[in-house]
C-alpha cells in the first residue's frame, strides 16, 4: 500500500479483513475517508440520523452475525455521540470497531474546532483503543483493532484518525502479521481442571447450568444442550444467554437473576451444584444477597476472562477458559463414567418446574386492557424461529425476556450490562442489515423509543424495513413501577403521556403506522406488520399501571421475590 493516502489504506485494509458494512455519519474530520467510499461499491454504507444509533447499530449487526460491526463518526460531538453506544457494546463484550475522527496532529491539545480527547475519554471502558499519528502505521493498526475485537473476550476498539493522517501517503509497506506484547489470543482449555469440574458434576444430585453471553459469542449452544441432556442437569440463563437453549427445552428454566421466572431462581437456590459459564455474576443476576445466592451449591465458574474470576462472587472452583472448548471437554469426560451415574429425583423436579413456568400467561386474560404478555404470547405464534428480536430496556425488555419463545443464539438481542434505553431501534437496524431475509421485531416502551425515533429516517431512506412493538403506557414505566412498590406511588415525573402520535410520526417518515387499543386487535396487526414489506411501528395502548412481575426488590436475595402469587406454585 505504499505511496496510498491514509483513507485510501483505510478502506482497502477493512475489505481485506471482510468488512462489507459501515454505520456512519460524516463530518470535516473525516470527510477524505467518504470521498474514497464514495467510489467503493463493496462497502456498503449506512446513513444514520445520529452517531449513537451508528454503535447500536453496528453492535445489533456484530450480536446478529457474529461478525465485527463498524461504527464510523467524526471528531468532537460525533465521537461523543458514539460513547452510549460503545459503553453498551463494551460491557456487553460485543465486538465493535468505531473509527472516530480527530483533529490534525499538530492541533492535538490546542482546544481545536471540533476537538475532543476522544482516546482518553475511552480508555476506561474499551478493550483497546489507538491514535493514529503515522500514516505507515494505518494498515497494521487497523488489522490489530479487528483481531483484537474479534478474539479471546470479544469488546470495542476504537481508533482516533486525524484528518491529516487521513490525507498523507504512506511511504513504506505496512506489516502483514501483527502482534500485540502480552496479549494472548488463544485460551486453551486445562485438561486437569476439566477432568475436576466433570467429576464434581457427575457427583452432583441436584446439578444446574447457568449460561451467560460466552456461550453464545463462542457457538458453544449445541455442546451446551448435549452435556445438560448427558447429565439431565436443568439449564437457567442470564439476559445475554437468552438463546443458548430453546426456551422449550425441557431442561431450560429460563431467565434467572431480578426479573427472572420462578422456577430459575428456585433450582438456584435449590442446586447443590452450579456451573456458571461465560457470566460474570452481575447484580441483576445474583440478588443484592450474595450468601443467598446458590447458598447450599459447590459454585463451579468458566469463563474466557480471568478477570471475572471472583470478581463478583466467591467460587469454589474457577476455570479460565473458551466455552466451547470447555464444554467440549466435558462431554468427553462424562461420557466416560455417566454409565456409573445413578437416576436421580432432580429430573423430575426439573421438568416439574419447567412445566409450570413455560406456560405463564401463555394466551390468558379477558381484560378490557392489552396485556404485554398477550402481546408476546400472539409473537410467539406468529414468529418463525429464525426471526430475530431486539429489544428496547426498562418494562417491555423484562417482559420479553420472561415470555418471549427464544429457539436460536444470536436472535435475541438486548442491551444487558448498561441498560441503554434506545438500544433496540438501531440495533434491530443493524441486525436487518446482517440477516436481510429474517423478520426483525423491536420490542419496545414509548418512552425508550421516542429516544431514537429519529432513526426511522435510517431505516426508510435505507430500504431496511423492521417491525417496531412499542408498549404505550404514557409511562417511563420500569421507573413507575419502582415508584408504585417502593416509593408510594409518588410518579414523580415519569408521566410521558400524551405526543407523539406513533401512527403520524412512522408516517412522517414514510413508515406505516399501526395503532391497537383493543386485545382482539393484537393479532391482525402483528400479522399486518409482519406480512409487511416495510418498516411499521405498532402502537400498543397497554394499561398504566401495568407491571412486571415477579421480582427482587431492592437490597434483596434471590430468594426473596415478590409478585409470586401470579405464578403457579411450585
Amino acid at each position: 500500500m505504499k505511496g496510498k493516502r491514509g483513507a485510501e489504506i483505510l478502506v482497502e485494509t477493512l475489505k481485506k479483513e471482510g468488512v462489507t458494512t459501515i454505520f456512519g455519519y460524516p463530518g470535516g474530520s473525516v470527510i477524505e475517508l467518504y470521498d474514497v467510499l464514495y467510489d467503493e461499491p463493496s462497502i456498503n454504507h449506512v446513513l444514520v440520523r445520529h452517531e449513537q444509533g451508528a454503535a447500536h447499530a453496528a453492535d445489533g449487526y456484530a450480536r446478529a452475525s457474529g461478525k465485527i460491526g463498524v461504527c464510523l463518526a467524526t471528531s468532537g460531538p460525533g465521537a461523543m455521540n458514539l460513547v452510549t453506544g460503545l459503553v453498551t457494546a463494551a460491557i456487553d463484550s460485543s465486538p465493535v470497531i468505531a473509527l472516530t475522527g480527530q483533529v490534525s496532529t499538530d492541533m492535538l491539545g490546542k482546544d481545536a474546532f471540533q476537538e475532543a480527547d476522544t482516546f482518553n475519554i475511552t480508555m476506561p471502558f474499551v478493550k483497546h483503543n489507538f491514535l493514529v499519528k503515522d500514516v505507515n502505521q494505518l494498515d497494521s493498526t487497523i488489522k490489530g483493532a479487528i483481531q483484537i475485537a474479534s478474539t479471546r473476550r470479544k469488546g470495542v476498539v476504537l481508533v482516533d484518525l486525524p484528518s491529516n493522517v487521513l490525507k498523507e501517503r504512506a511511504v513504506s509497506s505496512s506489516t502483514q502479521v501483527v502482534r500485540f506484547e502480552g496479549y494472548n489470543p488463544n485460551v486453551k482449555a486445562n485438561k486437569f481442571q476439566i477432568k475436576r469440574i466433570a467429576k464434581a458434576l457427575l457427583e452432583a444430585e441436584r446439578p444446574l447450568i447457568l449460561v451467560g453471553g460466552g456461550v453464545i459469542a463462542s457457538d458453544a449452544s449445541k455442546e451446551l444442550v448435549a452435556l445438560a441432556e448427558l447429565l439431565g442437569a436443568g439449564v437457567v440463563y442470564t439476559l445475554m444467554g437468552k438463546g443458548s437453549i430453546p426456551d422449550t427445552h425441557p431442561l431450560c428454566l429460563g431467565m434467572t437473576g431480578m426479573h427472572g421466572k420462578i422456577s430459575a431462581n428456585k433450582a438456584i437456590t435449590e442446586c447443590d451444584l452450579l456451573l456458571a459459564i461465560g457470566t460474570r455474576f452481575s447484580d441483576r443476576v445474583t440478588g443484592w444477597k450474595l450468601d443467598r445466592f446458590a447458598p447450599n451449591a459447590y459454585k463451579i465458574h468458566v469463563d474466557i476472562d480471568s478477570v471475572e474470576i471472583n470478581k463478583n462472587l466467591e467460587v469454589d472452583l474457577p476455570m479460565v477458559g473458551d466455552a466451547r472448548d470447555v464444554l467440549k471437554g466435558l462431554l468427553i469426560e462424562v461420557k466416560k463414567a455417566i454409565k456409573d451415574r445413578k437416576p436421580k429425583q432432580w429430573k423430575n423436579r426439573i421438568k416439574e418446574m419447567h412445566q409450570v413456568c413455560n406456560g405463564c400467561h401463555e394466551g390468558e386474560s379477558e381484560e378490557k386492557i392489552i396485556l404485554p404478555e398477550k402481546i408476546i404470547a400472539e409473537l410467539n405464534r406468529l414468529l418463525p424461529r429464525d426471526a430475530i428480536v431486539t429489544t428496547e430496556v426498562g418494562q417491555c425488555q423484562m417482559f420479553a425476556a420472561h415470555f418471549l419463545k427464544t429457539y436460536n443464539p444470536r436472535t435475541f438481542l438486548s442491551s444487558g450490562g448498561l441498560g441503554t434505553m434506545g438500544f433496540g431501534f438501531p440495533a434491530a437496524i443493524g441486525a436487518k442489515v446482517a440477516k436481510p431475509d429474517k423478520p426483525v421485531v423491536d420490542i419496545a416502551g414509548d418512552g425508550s423509543f421516542t429516544m431514537v425515533s429519529q432513526e426511522l429516517g435510517t431505516s426508510v431512506s435505507n430500504d431496511i424495513p423492521v417491525i417496531v412493538c412499542i408498549f404505550n403506557n404514557g409511562y417511563l414505566g420500569m421507573v413507575r413501577q419502582w415508584q408504585e412498590l417502593f416509593y408510594g406511588k409518588r410518579y414523580s415525573h415519569t408521566r410521558i403521556g400524551g405526543p407523539p402520535n406513533f401512527v403520524k410520526l412512522a408516517e412522517a417518515y414514510g413508515a406505516r403506522g399501526i395503532e391497537v387499543e383493543k386485545p382482539n386487535q393484537v393479532r391482525d396487526a402483528l400479522k399486518n406488520g409482519l406480512e409487511s414489506k416495510q418498516t411499521t411501528i405498532i402502537d400498543f395502548h397497554i394499561g398504566g399501571e401495568t407491571n412486571i412481575l415477579p421480582m427482587i426488590p431492592p437490597g434483596g436475595g434471590i430468594d426473596e421475590m415478590i409478585g409470586v402469587e401470579r405464578c403457579r406454585t411450585i
